[in-house]
């Protein structure tokens, strides 16, 4: 309460659930993206020919970040709290920085797959 004894508005922000059908849209499209990594991580790391190369570690520590980054937004999208408005955009925060992992990832590999700059 400030001195003149009224609350802070700023500290009673009241509960704005989602619309419907939103959370959901979330968990569906980090599944996807989880199982999609998680293919191409095998792919990469256990199944490609060749060499490994500095490009190529990169590459697969991106990708494994990427991965930690989608389990904790799936993690975040499941709890209850979730139905927030400003919990749900920290967690599409998680995922974004996960989506901007996942394709520095896939670039960099594209670039050493195909020796490409001479990495």
């Amino acid at each position: 309460m400030s001195e003149s004894g009224e609350s802070d508005s700023r500290l009673e922000r009241p509960h704005a659930p989602l619309p419907a059908g939103y959370r959901q849209a979330v968990v569906t499209a980090i599944t996807v993206l989880l199982g999609f990594s998680l293919l191409f991580l095998r792919y990469w790391n256990f199944e490609a020919p060749g060499d490994w190369s500095a490009a190529g570690i990169a590459a697969s520590v991106l990708l494994a970040i990427a991965i930690v980054l989608q389990m904790v937004a799936l993690w975040r999208s499941l709890q209850v709290k979730d139905d927030d408005e400003l919990e749900y955009a920290k967690t599409l925060r998680w995922l974004l920085g996960a989506i901007v992992l996942l394709l520095t990832s896939l670039l960099i590999s594209g670039i050493d797959y195909n020796h490409l700059f001479g990495l």
